[in-house]
């Protein structure tokens, strides 16, 4: 394994093989090499982490245009599936239409 280091001679990339960036050879099973991948490998997984949430959003859309255009029917989905689906619709029209502050009010007096 080869590696590349920053400033502050914490590695920064790594390589299989040398190249014009990784130049240093480091044991497979350094210490150090083995924290650094732990470390990216919890990088990675937190940014799938995140863009799992906002997927969500983009599969309930596709779900929803493929009802609206007859593609499939709600009832072809699996009961589990059409559970959270209205579960996720509900509880977004709820959230949607909560409006706790009136607009003509202002902030100290707009609660409920």
């Amino acid at each position: 394994m080869y590696v590349k280091r920053d400033e502050q001679d914490r590695i920064e990339l790594v390589s299989g093989g040398m190249t014009p960036d990784c130049r240093e050879g480091i044991a497979p099973d350094s210490p150090e090499l083995l924290a650094f991948l732990k470390q990216d490998q919890n990088r990675q997984l937190q940014e799938l982490r995140s863009t799992d949430l906002e997927f969500v959003r983009v599969l309930e859309d596709v779900i929803e245009l493929l009802m609206d255009k007859g593609v499939i029917s709600f009832t072809d989905l699996p009961d589990a599936a059409r559970e959270k689906l209205m579960a996720r619709q509900s509880l977004r029209r709820r959230v949607n239409s909560v409006d706790l502050l009136d607009e003509n009010d202002d902030e100290d007096n707009g609660l409920i």
